[in-house]
Order: C-alpha cells, then structure tokens, then sequence
C-alpha cells in the first residue's frame, strides 16, 4: 500500500517534472520533445481521474438523509462544489486528449492564431496552451475590452 509520502511524490512528478533541454541543434517538437509533453499530459490526466474516483467515492461514503434542513443543505451544496470542480476537471480531460491527438498528428506545439512556435517553457507551465504568448495576450485585452 502506498505511503502519504510516496503519493506526494507521485503527484509531485508532473508538478516537479525535469524540464526538458533540447539537444544542441534538435528540431523543434522532436520526437523525444513530443514523447516528454506526452508524458506529462497523461500524467496529469491520470491525476485528473483518480480525482473523479475519490469524488465518487467521498459523495458515497458522505450520502445521508440528514433529518435537519440546514445540514441537508449543507451537504447538498458541498456536492454541487464537488461536482462543479469535476466538471471543470472533465472538460480538461477533454482538452487533454485534444491536445496528446495534435502530439500524434505531430501538429502540436504552434499557435493555433499565427503559426509561430509556442515554445517549450510555456508548454511546460500550459501543456494545453494553443496560443503563442503574444496571441493570447492579445485575446485576454480583446476579452476584456468586449467585457466577456
């Protein structure tokens, strides 16, 4: 059975992972390149799921006719925020296997506006990033100026 501590560590792997330094003169998004942002979005998504487990498992566990008004609501809204981080949790996992399918079309790593490339280091911080730096500053002051 695994320790607290060796599940920090577990967890910690895709938060702590080796940053990935390119060979002198490698290609961008490589093949060992495209194998590490691999890695890290199945790890994370790995995380993502046992997540679900733990919440369907703690809203089992946790489920009670509570005679008391107050406490039901109680309850009832301690679900409703286990199920809206879920359901945001879901539609990353989604955006997860959007992003490993662009990895296998070797289509991953250039903005989706410009065409440049995203580089690594955002990557690393955003695995998911579709957008160049510059292009999604852009769409964030365009977002506020529309008052989305």
């Amino acid at each position: 059975m695994p320790t607290n501590e060796n599940q920090q560590k577990s967890s910690e792997l895709v938060r702590g992972f080796e940053p990935y330094t390119p060979a002198k003169g490698e290609e961008y998004m490589s093949e060992p390149m495209r194998a590490h942002f691999t890695f890290i979005l199945n790890k994370w998504k790995q995380e993502l799921m046992q997540e679900v487990d733990r919440t369907v498992d703690h809203m089992k566990d946790e489920a009670a006719n509570f005679p008391d008004p107050a406490d039901r609501a109680s309850q009832e809204e301690e679900f409703s925020l286990e199920l809206r981080a879920r359901d945001r949790e879901r539609k990353l996992i989604k955006k997860i296997d959007k992003t490993l399918q662009l990895i296998l079309d070797e289509e991953y790593g250039w903005c989706e506006s410009c065409g440049i490339e995203i580089g690594v280091r955002r990557l690393e911080a955003r695995p998911t990033a579709d957008l160049c730096i510059d292009c999604k500053t852009l769409a964030e002051i365009k977002e506020k100026q529309v008052g989305k």
